[in-house]
């Protein structure tokens, strides 16, 4: 009893520390990301919190099993160090011992793991693409705020514009820069307004000029106008755009037919058993010998780590482009680990089972004191 809680005790310390400084690191990368993007008109700039929110959820499996990863390669490592494993060990407890205390404190945070990869993830990357669908729909002059630069969605057109109407669909002291086919035209206008003729988006300017340079000559050419018509873009109909596989439910998922379908299902499956099998490789990895100062379980650790999650997205690729089926792929990479964190853990036992470590310790015992004979 005094073994299984404090073993999973530590684990939790060590989890929990390590999860906050990974979300704090992802944060700050994302934030910085999403900011970048704003300001290319991707999204508008008053959805980056509930961007940045959906991101983070989306990234939540992956923190949670590193977290969980680094939290039993620290901890057992931490036993090796300081001869805390020996005291275990001579009591009768080996590795494997360790196995059902790992599990008890890992089932928490597999469970989360497995609702994250498979409800919240798709339903994040669904509301993500409803926000820049929405996006979308709005008119270049309705992204811009009176007074500010604002690169239009597809990054041809900087506009700035002095004062917007009421309905955000014309603008007052219009300035654009347009970037098309070697061409750089500089437009200034006295109003601007947007207008949607057969799907698509035109900007209808009205009393202005247009000063055109050809990028590669050099030629300027200075014309004005009463009213130009300019096309923006088309107007983007999101019940016509076909959804992201990343957004689907995993009941959908297992529905399809297609490749696209099949790799999105490997990598949420991978996903979760990803995270299981970081607790056995913990396991196997973090034994080590406390006569030598030796950090190279923690290197060997983080190199499995990146080539499992790198060989995870590669599997998802295989799936997708036919090279594998979908169960194939999961049994060929997922069951290979489990396999061998758990020979290797076996090995370092001695090639004792679970069940007999502790048995042959108290006939050791009894031998011992037969031996010894009467007091």
């Amino acid at each position: 009893m005094l073994f299984d809680s404090s073993v999973r005790r530590e684990l939790w310390r060590s989890f929990i520390g390590m999860l906050v400084v990974l979300l704090t690191v992802v944060l700050t990368m994302v934030l910085i990301r999403i900011l970048s993007q704003a300001t290319k008109g991707a999204f508008a700039p008053a959805d980056v919190g509930l961007i940045l929110s959906y991101t983070v959820v989306g990234y939540l499996p992956v923190l949670l099993a590193m977290s969980l990863f680094g939290a039993v390669v620290s901890v057992l490592s931490r036993l090796w160090r300081d001869s805390e494993m020996v005291v275990w060990q001579v009591s009768g407890a080996n590795q494997f011992s360790f196995l059902p205390s790992l599990l008890r404190m890992a089932w928490p945070v597999l469970a989360v793991v497995a609702l994250s990869t498979l409800v919240a993830r798709p339903w994040a990357q669904g509301q993500t693409q409803v926000l820049k669908y929405r996006f979308e729909k709005r008119s270049d002059m309705a992204r811009v705020a009176p007074g500010q630069f604002q690169t239009s969605a597809d990054g041809k057109r900087v506009f700035f514009i002095d004062s917007q109407s009421a309905s955000q669909q014309t603008g007052k002291n219009v300035f654009m820069v347009l970037t098309d086919k070697g061409q750089e035209s500089v437009i200034t206008a006295l109003e601007g307004q947007i207008h949607i003729d057969e799907g698509l988006r035109y900007l209808v300017l009205s009393h202005g000029e247009r000063t055109q340079t050809d990028l590669v000559t050099g030629d300027k050419t200075l014309s004005r106008f009463d009213t130009a018509r300019i096309r923006v873009g088309e107007v983007v109909d999101p019940q016509k755009v076909a959804p992201d596989v990343r957004s689907l439910s995993t009941p959908a998922l297992i529905t399809l037919n297609s490749l696209n379908a099949k790799g999105e299902l490997v990598w949420r499956l991978g996903l979760i058993w990803a995270a299981f099998n970081m607790v056995i490789a913990g396991l196997s990895l973090a034994a080590g010998n406390a006569r030598r100062n030796s950090s190279w379980n923690l290197v060997y650790a983080v190199l499995v780590f990146v080539v499992y999650f790198n060989l995870l997205s590669l599997s998802q690729t295989w799936v997708t482009q036919g090279q594998l089926s979908w169960l194939s792929a999961l049994l060929l990479l997922h069951g290979s680990l489990t396999l061998g964190a758990m020979l290797v853990v076996w090995w370092r036992d001695g090639g004792v089972l679970p069940g007999r470590a502790v048995a042959r310790h108290k006939g050791q015992a009894a031998l011992s004191t037969a031996k010894a004979g009467p007091p």
